[in-house]
This record gives C-alpha cells, structure tokens and sequence, in this order.
C-alpha cells in the first residue's frame, strides 16, 4: 500500500552507469528525511544491485547520498504505521507484496508476525544484505550519518571512504538491542571495540572506525567525492570482470567460512522474539505507546540522558552537558 506523501522508490533511489569506465552510481535522493529508505526503496536496492551484478557494463558501484549525511537509517515512521494497520495490507509491503496478491499477514501474537520479515532481510532480494552477494566491486561514500541501515551497508561493502565528520552506528543498539548485520561488524571492528559500541549504544567516529580497520580512507568532506573516485578508477581498471567475479567469490566463501550468513538468520531470530524483552523502569522502548509524541520527540529527549560525546545526534552532541 503506497503512501502518496512519501516519494516513489524511484525517487528515493537512482542509478547510472558509464559503459565506457564500467562505473555505476546508486544514489540515495532524500536528504530531507536524512536518505530514509521506504520499504519500498530497499527492494528496489535489491533489485537495482541485482541488475547491476548481472550486467557486463558494470564493474564498479558506488554507492552515495545527497545532503550532508549519507543516512540515518530505515524510514521508522512508516515501520511503526505499518505495525499499526491492519495486517493484510501495509506489512505485506516490506515482503514486496501486495493486497491484490491475495496473502494474509500472520496475525500479531504470533512467531511469524515478526519472524516472517527478520529472516527475509537475510535475503539480498529484501534490500539489507543485499551487498554481500554482490559480485562487482562495491564503494561506499560516507558523510555525517552512517546509522542503522546505511551502517548496514558500510559493514558489506567492499571498501569504505569516510569524510572525517561521519558518526557511525545503529541506534537499535540503544532502543533494542541487535540488528541485522551484528556478526560481520564483529568481524569487521574487533569484538572488543563492536561490544563497546553495542553496550553503550554510543556512535563511533571516521578516526575510531579508521583504527579499527572498518575504513579504508579518510578524508576532509570537500575532498570526499574526489577520494572515492580516485578508488573508484583504480578498481575499474585492474584485472578483467571475470576476475572480479572469481576474487568475490574467494571472499564469498571466507565469510561463509565465518559464519556470515548464519550471523545474518541468527539476528533475524533475536528480532523475532524481541517482543518479549521487558523494559527496566528507565529504558526507553519504541513501542507504540512510547511515540505517541513522535518518533523524533522521543529519540531526542532520550539520547539527551547521555553524555555529549555518546548522543547519537550532532546537535546533541554540540550541546553539551546542560541540555
């Protein structure tokens, strides 16, 4: 079920590509809403790197935001609209179905009801992990916000350029407790370092993320595009396609050999019993009742119970002890 005050997937997400230097750009349009994918922009990402892994005019992709941040994550007020209509229609949505399919969701209470979408994000088709399977080389340009699904993204790309003022993590870490790319961050940062952003919910900055070795590069902002087409080139012109194709599978298979999908249907199973998870007096859960207010009401007034330099906002951060 569409909703017309939304934009169109199209218009959140756009693709090019360059036949002549085999480089093609996905670009996330929504500054506005901080590149908020919708439901139905990440099946269009998946279906966008679908094409893109299969078509022999592509070998690099890079992947970018318009604004000042790269994005903060999933659209959360159409997922909590969502959840709160009925469940033969919008839910159906984030499977890339629709009403006239003739399918019922299951009904809230039950295991599938929440089960049903957290296993189908281990899927590429659904939009999340979809990275992992490419088999072209993949760039993310970082910038201000690298939260939630966009972290999803920076953890299964193949490299990662950052300007230097990018924050990174996922505020489910704070408001629930996982979220779907956990073991490949694990790998990727340092279980020491990952547990620490996990348990103080805190966002890490470019520099940390670089002495992690989650980056690749770091630069000033208004060096950023140049960096990442600097890498860009360089990968587009070494070793044939097919290479290509047979090193992603080579990587493929090392990160199956860690576990990386069954990380991704592990998760999948602790989102589908978080229900269950009772709150301590002073926790803030994003349940219906808790966002009456809105939801940026209630994130705001609860990342300002955290000291400056842990608060998931910049203008959090800037303010300081007093707020």
């Amino acid at each position: 079920m569409a909703d017309s005050s939304r934009p169109s997937a199209e218009e959140i997400i756009r693709y090019e590509k360059d036949p002549k230097t085999k480089i093609a750009t996905l670009t996330l349009d929504r500054p506005d809403a901080l590149n908020a994918p919708t439901a139905a922009a990440r099946l269009r990402f998946g279906d966008l790197l679908h094409r893109a892994n299969v078509d022999d005019e592509v070998k690099v992709l890079v992947i970018r935001g318009i604004g000042d941040d790269l994005g903060s994550g999933a659209d959360i007020t159409e997922t909590m609209e969502m959840h709160a209509a009925p469940t033969a229609g919008p839910l159906l949505s984030e499977l890339g179905l629709g009403e006239e399919d003739d399918v019922r969701y299951p009904p809230k209470g039950s295991y599938r009801y929440g089960g049903t979408p957290s296993q189908w994000y281990a899927n590429p088709g659904a939009g999340c992990r979809s990275l992992q399977d490419f088999k072209k080389i993949s760039i993310l340009e970082v910038k201000g916000y690298c939260y939630g699904w966009h972290f999803y993204q920076a953890a299964d790309a193949d490299l990662v350029i950052s300007a230097d003022d990018a924050l990174f993590g996922h505020p489910s870490f704070r408001y629930v407790g996982w979220a779907p790319r956990m073991w490949t961050w694990a790998q990727t940062m340092g279980l020491r370092k990952f547990q620490e952003m996990v348990f103080t919910g805190r966002p890490f900055t470019a520099l940390e993320m670089y002495e992690c070795n989650f980056l690749n590069s770091v630069v000033p902002r208004d060096e950023l595009e140049t960096e990442v087409e600097k890498y860009a080139l360089a990968c587009a012109r070494t070793r044939p396609t097919d290479t290509v194709f047979m090193q992603k599978v080579f990587f493929e298979i090392f990160k199956q050999h860690q576990g990386e999908y069954m990380g991704s249907l592990l998760t999948g199973l602790f989102e589908s019993v978080g229900g269950m998870a009772r709150a301590d007096d002073h926790d803030l859960m994003l349940d219906e009742e808790t966002v009456n207010g809105g939801v940026p009401n209630a994130v705001r007034s609860n990342d300002d119970r955290f000291p400056p330099d842990f608060r998931l906002s910049s203008s959090g951060r800037e303010r300081g002890e007093d707020s």
